[in-house]
């Protein structure tokens, strides 16, 4: 099994990790999680935190933008 973040060989004894199991490659320092067991998958930890905080600040921007639609279409026909 490899570091999904810097590609080493990780040391783990694959009988004894669960799903949710955390730990860090000795390599890069990424904090890792057992994603699945069957088949084995290994993501960084911090991705899946950052995936919810990319879609957070995605949703913000977008009601953002639609206000500022939303008022220039006031202002557009104020001038009408």
């Amino acid at each position: 099994m490899e570091c999904p973040v810097c590609n080493a060989a990780l040391d783990l004894d694959e009988d004894e990790l669960d799903e949710g199991d955390e730990f860090t490659c000795e390599e890069c320092g990424a904090e890792l999680a057992v994603t699945s067991k069957e088949p084995l998958e290994i993501e960084p930890v911090s991705d899946a935190e950052d995936d919810d905080e990319d879609e957070d600040e995605e949703d913000v921007e977008e009601e953002e933008e639609d206000e500022d639609l939303d008022e220039e279409e006031e202002e557009s026909e104020e001038w009408k």
